[in-house]
C-alpha cells in the first residue's frame, strides 16, 4: 500500500511551516554500539562526550529557537548540549520489538527478507512498522510547530527525522527512507 500523507491521520498539509521558521533536523552522535546491531528505542549509550559537537552545531543555529529532543540519551544529551530542550517521545527511534539489542545477522533470514518486501508496514519483530513511527513524529513536529516562532530545533533518530525530512519536502516514503543522515549532523530546511 503506498504512503500517502492524506492517510495519515494527525498530518495536515495547513499546518506547514511559514517560510519565516526554519526547522533544523540535527541526528545525534555516534552511538557506543558494535556495529550491525539493532538497537532502535534501546537507550543505548553515546561513543563520546558531545561538547566538541555542539559547539560546532550551536555556530550554524540562529540565536533565538525552539528545541525538541527525542527523549532517549543519544539524543537528550546533546540537545542540552545546544540549550533547554523540550523532549517528546514520539521522536523516538522506531521500535524495533524483539529485535532490539539483536545482530541482524542473528534475525531469521525470512523475517529480515519480509521486511524489504513491505519496509513501510513490516511488523514481524513486534514493534512498530515505519509508517507507524512516521506518524507520530510527523504528529510531534505540528505540534511542536505553533510554538516555535522563529525557529525549530529538532534532535533526534536517522528514522523519525527522514520522516520529517521527506513530510517537509514532500517526498514520498521510498525517497525518504533513502535519505542519508550521519551521526551528528544538521540538515537545515528552509519552508
Amino acid at each position: 500500500m503506498p504512503f500517502e500523507e492524506k492517510n495519515m491521520s494527525p498530518v495536515s498539509a495547513a499546518l506547514r511551516p511559514t517560510p519565516h521558521s526554519p526547522i533544523y533536523l540535527i541526528r545525534h552522535p555516534a552511538v557506543a554500539v558494535p556495529p550491525g546491531i539493532c538497537y532502535g528505542q534501546s537507550d543505548v549509550a553515546l561513543r563520546e562526550p558531545v561538547d566538541a559537537l555542539a559547539a560546532q552545531l550551536r555556530a550554524q543555529l540562529p540565536a533565538d529557537f525552539t528545541l525538541l529532543s527525542s527523549p532517549l540519551s543519544r539524543c537528550l544529551q546533546l540537545a542540552q548540549a545546544l540549550g533547554t530542550p523540550r523532549t517528546d517521545a514520539r521522536l523516538m527511534e522506531i521500535d524495533f520489538g524483539q529485535w532490539e539489542l539483536r545482530a541482524y545477522d542473528d534475525i531469521e533470514r525470512d523475517l529480515i527478507d519480509a521486511w524489504a518486501a513491505d519496509p513501510l508496514d513490516f511488523r514481524g519483530h513486534g514493534g512498530e512498522s515505519v509508517r507507524q513511527m512516521a506518524e507520530r513524529a510527523i504528529a510531534a513536529l505540528h505540534a511542536a510547530l505553533p510554538e516555535a516562532p522563529t525557529a525549530l530545533v529538532i534532535v533526534a533518530h536517522a528514522g523519525p527525522l527522514r520522516a520529517l525530512a521527506g513530510h517537509l519536502q514532500g517526498m514520498p516514503p521510498a525517497s525518504w527512507m533513502q535519505l542519508s543522515l550521519a551521526y551528528g549532523s544538521l540538515l537545515k530546511l528552509s519552508t
